[in-house]
């Protein structure tokens, strides 16, 4: 029996030793794991005060430049190109001359026409004579007369022919209509030229369009007129300004709206040339905030405010953005008030209470 209770009295003193050692290491853990989400030294933090302003807010979408104005520039005939004058890329002058045919074959064909039309009013003048009429006087013969003289003459035909003649000779030769940069010039002199495809693209480059699109949430925050910042990938140091020209009033499958901007791009913006658009606007009366103090906790968006200099943070609901701002909805709702200290810098690993430390 003494045995038994002593073999009792050990088993009950290891379990009491046990259950001390675990109790001293869960208080361990516990003391840490304080320690470590509220550290005894205060974070140093700085601060904005909450209050209304301006917001400038940036829609940014990606885009492609369009020539407003260009001409696609053919030969009318297949002849031999004589001569190029210009070459891809290249500025010409409105009047310039580009390119020009071999033009013998067009010369023989004109003479011959002209031959046949002067034979022609010879013959309208024999049959003015038949008639009874002076051909010198011709205002004075009645019409029904001068058209029996040019069917039975042939004049009709023949000033036609001519005239078709004195056009296709001067289609042998390209003109620029307007100042601009050649483009799409693939052809070479000596070679036959291709009547069913553009011999080379005149594209004006004083003005430019820039055709992107919004989605149809973003519609209600552009208008005509509103500037643009247009900036090419293959220069992004570069930027050009310009401004909204059209908003097209249709939304497609994809709930996408197609906007043109108008961009002068100095003559260094190409046709088809990616660009990326950032549509700028300002906004009074919003709570701005920076990006910088709002941090993430439990997948939602919590801002950090001083208050007895301790942390204390809110849950936000952010609207707009750009590049470094938000907008605030619903911030009385949430809790804030203009005029508090908002936490810009040094939030990151704040928890909720923590001790911190404003610095300037």
């Amino acid at each position: 029996m003494n045995k038994y209770i002593g073999k009792h009295f050990v088993g009950c003193l290891v379990l009491m030793l046990l259950a001390s050692c675990g109790g001293q290491k869960e208080e361990h853990k516990n003391k840490e794991g304080v320690e470590t989400v509220l550290p005894s030294q205060p974070n140093e933090v700085t601060v904005m005060e909450l209050k209304a302003g301006t917001f400038n807010h940036e829609l940014v979408s990606n885009g492609k430049v369009v020539a407003m104005e260009y001409a696609d520039l053919y030969f009318r005939t297949g002849e031999v190109i004589q001569k190029i004058y210009v070459k891809n890329g290249e500025r010409v002058r409105e009047g310039q001359k580009l390119a020009e045919l071999d033009k013998s074959r067009l010369n023989n064909a004109l003479e011959q026409q002209e031959n046949a039309l002067q034979q022609a009013i010879l013959e309208m003048k024999d049959v003015l004579i038949g008639q009874g009429y002076a051909p010198d006087d011709f205002e004075s013969i009645p019409e029904e007369i001068k058209n029996l003289a040019m069917v039975r003459s042939g004049y009709n035909n023949s000033k036609s022919q001519y005239e078709a003649a004195h056009r296709e000779l001067g289609q042998a030769i390209l003109i620029a209509p307007f100042d601009g940069v050649v483009a799409n010039l693939f052809d070479k002199a000596h070679n036959m030229a291709k009547t069913g495809e553009p011999f080379c693209r005149i594209i004006g480059t004083a003005s430019m369009e820039v055709d992107f699109t919004v989605l149809e949430s973003e519609l209600p925050l552009i208008k005509v007129g509103d500037k643009v910042v247009v900036t090419p990938y293959s220069s992004v140091s570069e930027p050009y300004a310009g401004s909204i020209s059209e908003i097209n009033p249709v939304v497609d499958e994809n709930g996408l709206v197609r906007v043109k901007a108008k961009v002068n791009g100095g003559g260094k913006l190409f046709d088809g040339m990616n660009v990326r658009i950032s549509v700028k606007r300002s906004l009074e009366g919003q709570m701005v905030i920076p990006k910088t103090a709002v941090v993430l906790r439990s997948g939602k968006q919590v801002m950090f405010v001083v208050e007895d200099g301790k942390a204390m943070w809110k849950y936000v609901h952010t609207g707009l953005e750009n590049m470094t701002e938000y907008t605030l909805t619903n911030w009385k709702a949430d809790g804030l008030e203009e005029g508090m200290k908002v936490i810009i810098t040094g939030n990151v690993n704040l928890a909720h209470e923590a001790p911190v430390k404003v610095i300037e």
